[in-house]
């Protein structure tokens, strides 16, 4: 699920957020659900509906500062995840929510067409341009 909200939100502390929320509201809806749920569709759909409450809340709020935050000494492989998720951040919304749920969240494209209210087929294409232009990106 964390990566899920990653390629939602981008990688940092709304993804977190996110992700930690996604729980909470799954345990306190863990009793309602019917024997016949898909748990991880439904869980990718709890962290997809978090991801857009963080979204929704942080373009209503100005975040005042007095001073500039240090800069963040990253290693290499901190630096290379922050550039894969901005590149997924970057695409599409559409490619970046089928990625999202069937490469990260594990979904198949059935499911996540449901939850996208598109075709399978029309997820599928949308994967593939994404993760062609994600490609593409890799290579320059």
């Amino acid at each position: 699920m964390l990566r899920v909200c990653r390629a939602v939100l981008g990688a940092g502390p709304d993804a977190d957020d996110a992700w930690s929320e996604t729980f909470l509201a799954a345990l306190k809806a863990w009793s309602t659900l019917d024997e016949e749920t898909n748990i991880q569709a439904w869980l990718v759909r709890v962290a997809q509906r978090k991801a857009i409450d963080i979204t929704r809340s942080a373009a209503r709020q100005a975040i005042p500062v007095d001073e500039l935050p240090e800069a963040l000494v990253e290693t290499a492989r901190d630096a290379h995840d922050h550039e894969l998720w901005a590149r997924v951040a970057a695409l599409p919304e559409q490619q970046r929510l089928a990625i999202a749920y069937h490469y990260l969240g594990g979904l198949t494209h059935v499911e996540t067409a449901e939850l996208l209210a598109k075709t399978p087929e029309a997820v599928r294409r949308a994967a593939a341009d994404g993760m062609k232009t994600l490609r593409k990106n890799h290579e320059q």
